[in-house]
């Protein structure tokens, strides 16, 4: 098994994201990530509800949901940090560190092929099956399974909550 330059890139991407993950620990990585995701849930069912607030302030509707969406996103990315280094400070406190540390740079390992499989995905959509980098490498088609698995799931998820009679 011979590695060309994108496995090497790929392995890089996930021994970067695990490393990152020592300094922190699985406690900080966790609420972090956890965080993100609920940034992410939060702007997007709460925005179009807080743009009301902007009316007087911002004429066009579309740029208010955006403002409040970046808003509601920024404001829980925010509580989030504060939570993440209160976790941290109690790690420390308590003397779990070394094992904190530990679970973090697993974490991180997966974090960071979970960045991968995302970043296989979106390529796959582009016309790059046919480039010889792309055919030769050992490990995107480990990572294209994944990404193919978890698109097919996620549509499923979220086929229910996709409006297709929109005119």
């Amino acid at each position: 098994m011979s590695l060309i330059w994108v496995d090497w890139l790929i392995i890089g991407i996930i021994v970067i994201s695990s490393l990152l993950s020592i300094r922190r620990g699985f406690f900080q990585e966790a609420v972090s990530m956890l965080a993100w995701l609920a940034a992410i849930i939060v702007a997007w069912m709460f925005g179009g509800s807080l743009s009301l607030l902007f009316a007087d302030y911002v004429a066009t509707p579309s740029v208010r949901v955006v403002l409040a969406c970046i808003v509601l996103f920024l404001a829980t990315l925010l509580l989030g940090a504060i939570v993440s280094k209160l976790f941290g400070e109690l790690v420390k406190a308590t003397g779990f560190t070394g094992t904190d540390r530990f679970l973090g740079i697993v974490l991180g390992a997966g974090r960071g092929a979970l960045c991968v499989v995302l970043l296989v995905g979106v390529a796959s959509l582009l016309p790059v099956q046919q480039d010889s980098w792309w055919q030769q490498s050992q490990l995107i088609p480990h990572f294209l399974t994944i990404a193919d698995w978890s698109r097919h799931h996620l549509m499923e998820l979220i086929a229910p909550y996709i409006n297709t009679n929109a005119q």
